[in-house]
């Protein structure tokens, strides 16, 4: 076996840029395109309508995930959804409005503008959430237990490190390009064009070194072969999916757990939605009046470094003290540290360390509090439909984030930031009430290692 065929042969051939892959288009999707519609100039209140339906596709995915299994294989999925989003990248950069300055600087650029650029964003997420289905069930296909494991920690390390590329390298580099070029919408046409290029060169790679193990194979494959006794029909599949929905929304305490999915987060809904506007927003609205390359560093790249920290030692914390111990501290750290951005909006200081510690602080105890609302979620879907009940959960958290962004930039608009964040912080109430009542219904021994 020569060198090439060695590493083919190696999960680290494709698990790292296969997580990598997942992680790019979500990002683009969810945090691009808020800092690009704001930096266009599109009003705070449509840029965070539009850009909060585009959670949709995660939202919904549920009802499709089973035609993923039925139809064709995982890797077909993968490398399908791929192309269709190097695809919809390309066309994105052909399609990026070039609105004027002087419109850009009245803060009214007219959504309509960006309504072919929206079909693609929306088509990339669409593709981006099917391949996060197909991605998580070939990984579990083409690697043994003890490597699904082993690998479990490269995985989650390459998505966080696409979080770090999304939010803040590409994040700088339209920034310089801004710098350089004077022109913002070019800027951010030739950020898209590099993210293009580079998703269609990750595709071509994964078209040659992704595997093709023999037991990815469709269900339909599966019963028209002879392993077909071996396998569930088409039919069979949709009656189990359709058995896991029922038992879902018959599960003891359903309406509890809505409500916690649903409101746990609901501060940091209407805060991330905002905190981009607000670094960039001149500081006669508001605003921080950060560079576009500044915030690539304070929110994009020390922020997620902080959430990512965040989740780490909460995770730690949890296993240690178990979800009904530590979900109190959570939700405190989940709440509390939206204090800093009534900090900046009040203060409005110019020192980029301070800024950064802010959100750094911010950061962290979300990250630090969100471990909560995940070890939840597991809570509430054990069971027999366990993997279906968890996959209907990850809606209602997607749900959780969509809802309060759409109306996030109009309350902001009336408000004004201070008094927003202010808002933000009232929020925190429900946060405070959906765990009182959660933690009443929770197992002391659970998540203790």
């Amino acid at each position: 076996m020569n060198a090439l065929q060695k590493f083919k042969s190696s999960p680290w051939a494709w698990v790292p840029t296969l997580y990598f892959a997942e992680g790019i288009p979500y990002f683009i999707v969810n945090n691009i395109s808020v800092l690009m519609l704001a930096k266009m100039g599109v009003s705070n209140g449509e840029m965070a309508l539009f850009t909060s339906l585009l959670y949709l596709p995660w939202t919904i995915k549920p009802f499709w995930s089973p035609f993923v299994d039925i139809i064709k294989t995982k890797r077909w999925w993968v490398i399908s959804m791929q192309i269709l989003m190097s695809i919809a990248f390309i066309l994105l950069t052909l399609s990026v409005p070039h609105p004027d300055a002087a419109t850009i600087a009245s803060g009214h650029t007219p959504i309509s503008m960006f309504y072919v650029t929206l079909i693609l964003f929306f088509i990339t997420a669409f593709a981006s959430a099917t391949h996060d289905i197909a991605a998580d069930g070939f990984y579990m296909l083409a690697l043994s237990q003890k490597n699904q494991a082993a690998y479990v920690g490269i995985r989650s390390t390459f998505y966080r490190l696409a979080s770090i590329f999304g939010q803040g390298v590409l994040v700088y580099i339209a920034g310089a390009l801004e710098t350089s070029t004077g022109d913002i919408p070019k800027s951010w046409m030739l950020t898209i064009m590099f993210t293009a290029v580079m998703f269609c060169i990750v595709t071509l790679y994964h078209t040659f070194f992704v595997p093709k193990p023999d037991s990815d194979k469709s269900h339909l494959a599966a019963v028209e072969g002879e392993d077909a006794a071996a396998k569930p029909s088409a039919g069979t599949i949709f009656k189990e999916f359709g058995q896991s929905f029922a038992t879902y929304f018959k599960k003891p305490g359903l309406w509890l757990a809505m409500a916690f999915m649903l409101l746990f987060r609901l501060p940091e809904a209407f805060l991330i939605k905002m905190c981009t506007p607000f670094l960039v927003a001149g500081r006669e609205l508001g605003g921080l009046g950060l560079s576009t390359e500044e915030v690539g560093i304070v929110y994009g790249t020390i922020g997620v470094f902080f959430l990512t920290i965040g989740g780490i030692l909460g995770g730690i914390f949890a296993s240690r003290l178990g979800l009904k111990k530590s979900i109190w501290w959570m939700a405190a750290c989940m709440t509390l540290p939206c204090l800093t951005f009534v900090y900046l909006a009040a203060y409005l200081p110019t020192n980029l360390v301070s800024i950064s510690v802010a959100v750094a602080i911010e950061q962290f105890g979300y990250g630090f509090g969100f471990t909560a609302y995940m070890l939840y979620m597991i809570y509430f879907s054990e069971g027999e439909f366990k993997t279906s009940h968890y996959a209907i959960c990850t809606a209602f958290m997607a749900l959780s984030m969509m809802i309060p962004g759409m109306f996030a930039g109009y309350l902001q608009e009336y408000l004004g930031y201070v008094n927003f964040f202010w808002m933000v912080m009232v929020c925190c109430i429900a946060t405070l009430v959906v765990t009182y009542f959660a933690d009443r219904k929770i197992d002391p021994e659970y998540g203790r290692k």
